[in-house]
């Protein structure tokens, strides 16, 4: 175990070090493909992706896919420190993506290469470091599903204080626009876009759906963006706003699109709505193997690449998700050493009850 987090702290430094904002991850990519070359495991790469299966892998067996994305966003104003020069201090490691997905990331690799020689496994291993993660860009995980072998259920490495989330809200950015008729504003000309946009605001603010998710709550919309007007004399014609939808697990993103368009005025255009909610079972083997470890169950507010896979998966991972994104970002040494113990447990109870992992 010593040896495990030793070897993921000084990879996490190395990639704290090297920039990797999305679709700009080739550095960091060539950093972890030199990390598995050098524990002698073969890897395969696609883009700033790389992907390696159990030495033992048997196709007879479920598989269990093992991500976590070493992408970052780029550091905020806030920053009090180099976000590129990995520092410790008090037990805890700073730097831009030591918290997002950093930590979570080497930890599943150590968990990887703890089981990566062993015959005795009841399913397949597969551990993926995806890119454009933070973006859910087409060149990351969703890139690389029909390249990997196919897979039965996945943990994904995200940090949530190694509570399980069996599932987490769905993600659609709605681009609206208003449209009114301009006007010189010293007449009663015209009619006022913004005005027009306002009233949808409002039904935006105030609707709430019929229906209420038990792990995820309500469906949540936010209206983050506005734009309107050129001169102060010239009635707008159009006034633009974006919305920020986060669905659940009770309405899929095209029940929400429609429902929307029933009730406002805009014009409503999304940017992608294949980003839906995800789950897990509550009796799924993997979910049982943690409840029996006590670990917490919870739905989590925020989207990772588990919205791009269509079988079970559970998100989990040291850290704290509240540190993502923020300035000063860092993760806990011991946060990495319990972070790789319990993923282990996770998957040791599953060989010793002799449990699958398929869709049950």
């Amino acid at each position: 175990m010593n040896q495990l987090v030793e070897n993921s702290t000084e990879l996490l430094k190395k990639l704290i070090a090297t920039p990797s904002f999305s679709e700009k991850e080739n550095k960091s990519a060539q950093i972890l493909q030199d990390f598995f070359e050098d524990q002698n495991i073969p890897i395969e790469r696609h883009k700033n992706n790389i992907w390696a299966t159990n030495k033992y892998f048997d196709t007879n067996k479920p598989t269990i896919l093992l991500n976590s994305h070493h992408d970052t966003v780029k550091p905020n104003s806030g920053y009090s420190r180099d976000p590129f020069t990995p520092v410790i201090e008090d037990g805890k490691l700073f730097g831009l993506g030591s918290n997002d997905a950093g930590g979570p990331l080497t930890s599943l690799i150590a968990t990887f290469i703890h089981f990566y020689e062993q015959k005795d496994l009841t399913y397949n291993l597969i551990f993926a470091a995806s890119a454009e993660e933070e973006i859910s860009g087409d060149g990351g995980l969703v890139s690389i599903l029909n390249k990997i072998p196919k897979i039965d259920c996945a943990i994904i490495g995200e940090p949530t204080q190694m509570h399980m989330a069996v599932a987490e809200k769905g993600l659609m950015v709605l681009d609206c626009t208003a449209k009114g008729v301009s006007g010189h504003v010293a007449h009663n000309e015209g009619e006022n876009a913004i005005f027009k946009a306002m009233k949808d605001i409002e039904w935006f603010r105030n609707y709430e759906f019929p229906e209420e998710s038990q792990t995820l709550g309500p469906v949540k919309m936010t209206v983050s963006k506005i734009k309107a007007g050129e001169k102060h004399n010239m009635v707008p014609d159009t006034c633009g706003y974006t919305v920020d939808v986060r669905s659940t697990d009770i309405y899929t993103n095209q029940d929400i699109l429609k429902l929307i368009r029933k009730h406002v005025y805009s014009s409503i255009h999304p940017r992608s709505t294949r980003l839906n909610s995800s789950s897990i079972p509550l009796d799924h083997p993997i979910v049982e193997s943690g409840t029996a470890l006590g670990l917490e169950q919870y739905g989590s507010p925020t989207l990772s690449d588990q919205a791009l896979l269509s079988v079970p998966s559970l998100k989990i991972g040291p850290g704290n998700s509240a540190r993502s994104h923020t300035a000063d970002e860092f993760i806990r040494l011991d946060e990495i050493e319990k972070g790789i113990e319990i993923y282990i447990q996770l998957l040791d109870s599953a060989i010793t009850n002799n449990q699958s992992t398929d869709n049950k």
